[in-house]
């Protein structure tokens, strides 16, 4: 239930972009998670999307080491150049 949930969220944000880009990789990669790494996304569900896109498209850090290496995975899965 908790994985449906979480796709869920991520795949009805609001905008078209966030949606593919945060619902994709959701859906890929739920059943490999961990209920950890499903706490982190759930985390970062409820992020704004200004504050992700600037980390998935620019390299910003969130302040949070966990969220960074789950940004960092998304950027590799999405094929975006590693953040600097």
């Amino acid at each position: 239930m908790r994985r449906r949930r979480a796709v869920w969220r991520a795949t009805h944000r609001g905008s078209k972009e966030m949606d593919h880009l945060l619902g994709h990789y959701t859906e890929q990669t739920i059943d490999s998670m961990n209920a950890n790494e499903i706490a982190v996304l759930e985390r970062l569900i409820e992020t704004a999307d200004p504050q992700i896109e600037l980390c998935l498209y620019e390299g910003y850090t969130l302040d949070d080491a966990e969220l960074d290496a789950l940004m960092a995975r998304m950027r590799r899965f999405h094929g975006l150049p590693k953040a600097s």
